[in-house]
């Protein structure tokens, strides 16, 4: 895998053409995500002008459903020829083996653990979730794998615990990454780019330190030249 297409850059915008604004200041672009608001304000062709660009494209819609619906959804993306889609772990084992016999081709498909918004306090308390949030999402990781797919979104700082109890082939796809000096938004448990890599991480999904910038371009090329370093 070449190193540029670890950054999987989050191409959070409500229209196309801030995308492909974006896409022609940063020509070295090689993986973007497509999230739940562009995905629902311009629809699957999206997809396809992505691809057509020469981009792989994460659809990042998180989907937790009942089994059937999983399925068909799944079958759905995977058609437009997504290279990653997601479904909730949450969504339990039997939703996830439906959505993994959904798949067409090489798409590949992820469960998210937890968002990397949530820390343990929010966890228990409003979740209503008990233990610790690292046992939670090393629990939802192993029914992924057992599902067959093929990894997990998860914060950096559980990639290290993810590959060392599921193995090296399992996926850690890593939101929360944020360079030094980054602010965090909503993001509470984070790594820089450097140290996301050096824990496990396979994919750095990082979206407004670089689409937010003044020089994209620029903000791009330091992270990529930060994991290239470590990676």
């Amino acid at each position: 895998m070449k190193t540029e297409e670890r950054i999987i850059v989050a191409l959070d915008f409500p229209a196309k053409d801030e995308v492909f604004q974006l896409l022609d200041r940063v020509p070295g672009l090689a993986y973007v995500k497509v999230g739940m608001e562009l995905f629902y304000s311009e629809g699957p062709n999206l997809v396809s002008m992505l691809k057509d660009r020469g981009l792989k494209v994460f659809v990042d819609l998180k989907i937790h459903d009942i089994p059937s619906t999983a399925y068909k959804t799944i079958k759905v993306l995977g058609r437009l020829g997504c290279d990653m889609v997601d479904v909730h772990c949450a969504g339990g084992l039997e939703m996830m083996l439906k959505a993994r016999d959904a798949l067409i081709g090489d798409t590949k498909l992820i469960g998210v653990t937890q968002l990397t918004s949530i820390d343990q306090q929010l966890m228990n308390n409003q979740l209503w979730i008990r233990g610790s949030l690292e046992d939670c999402v090393l629990h939802y990781a192993a029914l992924a794998k057992e599902a067959r797919l093929h990894g997990v979104v998860c914060s950096p700082r559980e990639a290290a615990m993810i590959k060392k109890h599921l193995g090296k082939g399992f996926l850690a796809v890593t939101p929360g990454v944020r360079p030094p000096g980054s602010t965090a938004g909503d993001q509470r448990r984070m790594m820089t780019p450097g140290e996301a890599i050096k824990a496990g991480s396979d994919y750095l999904v990082i979206g407004r330190p670089i689409t937010a910038s003044p020089d994209p371009k620029l903000a791009f090329a330091q992270i990529l030249a930060e994991i290239e370093v470590v990676a």
